[in-house]
């Protein structure tokens, strides 16, 4: 099969990374594992997206990569107030994340599948480079409710299997009635919103947060208190990393 045309899964590898990931739910590269085990018919799907869309076939032609613009803190701090670029800042400054930090996570957990230069992987990179911006124009933290809840508006959006998996292993692992439901909330904000893989980000960092979430089709950011993996290790509900 063409690397347009396989169908990934492989349930063992997502098994495994799946123990590992509810083991230790800050290993980013356990979910790039799942993702990519578990994959199915979601990358031809949406690489039809792209090729049936003119953003899409402009980036698919271009290759712009995001991340050096994303790593240029001064030029991003030099945008307007209020816009969606202070936003992201924000967002990765109050996570203490960089840009480039889904990179690393992303080679640990992926075997590489992917034809090198191939649409299907432009079309992997940019989707996880672009994942903190999701973040920010959501509006969802990077805490355990937050990710479980981007990656839920992230399924809408995909048709991935793995993310689906995940986002389930997140609801029973949480098991809070409040998170479920803003966890199914992110489900459905993503099927309503612009369909966003193919967004020219680039060209919306300099506008006003607020415009570009109306743009999008997403409305105001949910408020919640958000659950972190520090606070489940100081209950005892996970166990202590060894350093």
């Amino acid at each position: 099969m063409t690397d347009e045309t396989a169908i990934r899964l492989d349930p063992k590898r997502a098994l495994d990374a799946m123990i590992a990931l509810t083991k230790n739910p800050d290993d980013t590269s356990q979910v790039f594992t799942i993702i990519e085990s578990l994959s199915g018919f979601a990358p031809m799907w949406m690489l039809r997206g792209f090729r049936d869309d003119a953003s899409g076939r402009r980036l698919l032609a271009e290759r712009p990569q995001i991340v050096p613009v994303l790593a240029d803190r001064d030029r991003l701090r030099a945008m307007p107030k209020g816009s969606l670029a202070h936003a992201y800042l924000a967002f990765v400054e109050s996570e203490g994340i960089t840009a480039d930090g889904l990179v690393a996570a992303s080679e640990a957990g992926e075997t590489g599948v992917r034809e090198a230069g191939s649409d299907l992987e432009y079309i992997a990179s940019r989707m996880r480079d672009t994942h903190d911006l999701w973040h920010t124009v959501t509006g969802y933290k990077g805490d355990l409710i937050g990710e479980a809840s981007l990656l839920g508006f992230s399924f809408s959006q995909t048709h991935n299997p793995g993310i689906g998996m995940i986002v389930l292993t997140g609801i029973f692992r949480i098991r809070q009635l409040s998170a479920v439901g803003l966890i199914a909330n992110g489900v459905r904000r993503g099927h309503r919103a612009t369909w966003m893989p193919t967004i020219d980000w680039e060209s919306l960092l300099p506008l006003p947060i607020e415009a570009v979430r109306a743009q999008l089709g997403i409305d105001a950011p949910p408020s919640y208190e958000p659950l972190r993996t520090s606070t489940l290790r100081a209950e005892g509900v996970l166990e202590a990393v060894a350093a």
